[in-house]
């Protein structure tokens, strides 16, 4: 069989996710391995939410809530906006997908913070669009050089703040400055995966932003502080009418029903997300003194990862870890050749981590 397929679509790169365990036991025999390499939630998910996912377990001949009505309910009373804003997403990349494939055609342009979120430049290229390049400075997203890439073809801009995978955040000054310099039917997009974990008080907050004043889409997600990263739920809030469109686009149960309610009980579950934030924050304080220790360069993090230049090939430095039974995530895919990126697991993890990359990095 020869396919016809789009050179757009051709040449996209396929995105690939961090080890899985179970795929390191299979290809090496180890067994009891820490993976510290997709941001995931230290502690796991939260008991509220198993709960739930147990309660619900008996409904599964049913099809989901298609407008996820009482996660929106709730979401909709924690955020203090109208229900009509949100939009629920298999993932909050979902909506990434959905946003691209309603708003954005062949030729426009996307302005793509690099580097940054893979996902943002693969859904764009995947609607023949034109992912335009606004490369970080040190290592941090550059407003003025965004402004100074809008062309009359630019449709979006996205934004990860914290940024995946430099952990920096954009600055309240500077985003006031997009939002009050650029045209009113260009949309910025800001993806807020990791905002929960930020302690710098000067961070930008998108969601203080009217969407009805404002042409601006905030994502969020349940996969990191939520602990629900298996379960595949975020959500997006826009203004209805952009809402409204993203009904139009979307698959009908676009969110399955045992994701709905483990979210739902996440909200809840204040005691699991205030000792999750206090675990990453702890752990991170833990990476800053032992790679200080052994005078391993690494960056200040905003989000539950960091980033750590091991002066060498980050792929080497991968596959000796992974001989150890430590996944991490080499940067090179990301243009940081020297960079290895390490997500806060649990302190018997860190500590485990700390252990192997020094002996690696004595070698």
């Amino acid at each position: 069989m020869k396919l016809s397929i789009p050179d757009y679509i051709a040449s996209i790169a396929p995105y690939k996710p961090g080890k899985p365990l179970d795929e390191l036991a299979r290809e090496t025999g180890i067994t009891h391995a820490v993976k510290l390499a997709s941001n995931e939630n230290p502690i796991g998910p939260s008991p509220a939410a198993v709960t739930a996912i147990q309660h619900a377990l008996t409904n599964l001949h049913r099809y989901p809530d298609g407008s996820g009505h009482a996660l929106v309910v709730k979401l909709a009373g924690k955020l203090g906006i109208d229900r009509g804003q949100i939009v629920l997403g298999n993932g909050s990349d979902d909506i990434i997908g959905i946003l691209t494939r309603a708003l954005v055609r062949p030729g426009d342009e996307v302005i793509v913070p690099s580097p940054s979120f893979l996902m943002y430049d693969i859904m764009v290229r995947c609607s023949g669009a034109v992912s335009v390049v606004a490369p970080l400075k040190n290592r941090a997203i550059c407003i003025d050089d965004i402004l100074a890439a809008v062309t009359p073809r630019c449709k979006m801009i996205f934004l990860c703040n914290p940024n995946n995978p430099t952990g920096s955040i954009v600055f309240r000054a500077d985003f006031e400055k997009l939002m009050t310099s650029l045209p009113q039917d260009i949309i910025v997009v800001v993806d807020e995966a990791y905002m929960e974990f930020v302690r710098d008080s000067d961070c930008a907050k998108s969601l203080d932003y009217d969407p009805e004043k404002y042409p601006i889409v905030t994502l969020r997600t349940f996969s990191k502080a939520y602990g629900l990263a298996g379960l595949r739920i975020g959500y997006g809030v826009m203004s209805k009418d952009l809402a409204d469109i993203l009904h139009r686009v979307r698959q009908p149960f676009n969110t399955n029903s045992l994701a709905q309610v483990a979210a739902n009980a996440a909200l809840d579950d204040d005691d699991f997300l205030r000792k999750t934030i206090d675990m990453v924050h702890d752990g991170l304080d833990y990476f800053y003194a032992e790679l200080g220790r052994m005078g391993v360069r690494y960056f200040p993090t905003q989000a539950n990862f960091m980033l750590i230049d091991v002066g060498q090939s980050a792929d080497a430095v991968f596959e000796k870890l992974l001989n150890k039974g430590v996944i991490v995530r080499s940067m090179r895919a990301y243009s940081y050749p020297d960079y290895i990126r390490v997500n806060v697991g649990q302190p018997r993890e860190n500590q485990r981590f700390i252990q192997s990359l020094e002996s690696v990095m004595l070698r």
